[in-house]
């Protein structure tokens, strides 16, 4: 642990308690999780409760963890007939999430940047993250789209999800990360 110096967070899949616990035992910064909504999953329902999870956080006294609201997670749909930009600005006004996560289908399939510049146009204060998907072919696009970006797969040995993280694909996609980063 000594060694890590950059800010990290932590997700137990599709639950937010969990996910806090888990920050609290690692000293992680903030989590990335579905924290409010009600959505039908390929695993079925999800049904949050965001009071509790806050209550969790602040139990623990954990008042500085960052919360990233997945806002659409990966293998669902929110529940309700709601257009994204109406769910992010609800989100916004009443959650107040340290940011907006907006996936594509599974984790390493491209989110799509039509829905991340909807979700970006609806609100005000709250950055919003592209959450999965992205890759050295369409970093630029997706960042010219949100505030930034979850990265995984694309840094695993071929892109292949279950595989171990190859330090030069890291590399070569921080490099063009840096470099866009200058033209801002």
């Amino acid at each position: 642990m000594d060694e890590i110096t950059t800010p990290y967070g932590v997700n137990c899949l599709w639950d937010p308690i969990a996910s806090i616990d888990l920050a609290a035992a690692v000293d992680a910064k903030f989590i990335r999780e579905i924290i409010s909504g009600v959505y039908a999953s390929d695993f079925g329902l999800w049904n949050t409760n965001v009071g509790a999870t806050i209550r969790h956080k602040a139990r623990l006294g954990m008042m500085d963890l960052k919360l990233l609201f997945n806002i659409v997670p990966e293998a669902a749909k929110y529940l309700a007939d709601r257009e994204i930009g109406d769910i992010a600005k609800s989100t916004e006004f009443n959650n107040r999430p340290d940011a907006l996560c907006v996936s594509g289908l599974t984790a390493g399939s491209e989110t799509d940047t039509q829905v991340l510049t909807l979700t970006k146009n609806a609100v005000k204060n709250t950055p919003i993250l592209c959450n999965t998907g992205c890759n050295l072919d369409n970093i630029v696009r997706q960042l010219s789209a949100s505030d930034g970006a979850v990265c995984a797969t694309t840094f695993k040995v071929n892109g292949v999800f279950e595989n171990p993280v190859d330090e030069d694909r890291v590399k070569a996609f921080m490099d063009k990360v840096k470099e866009y980063r200058k033209t801002l």
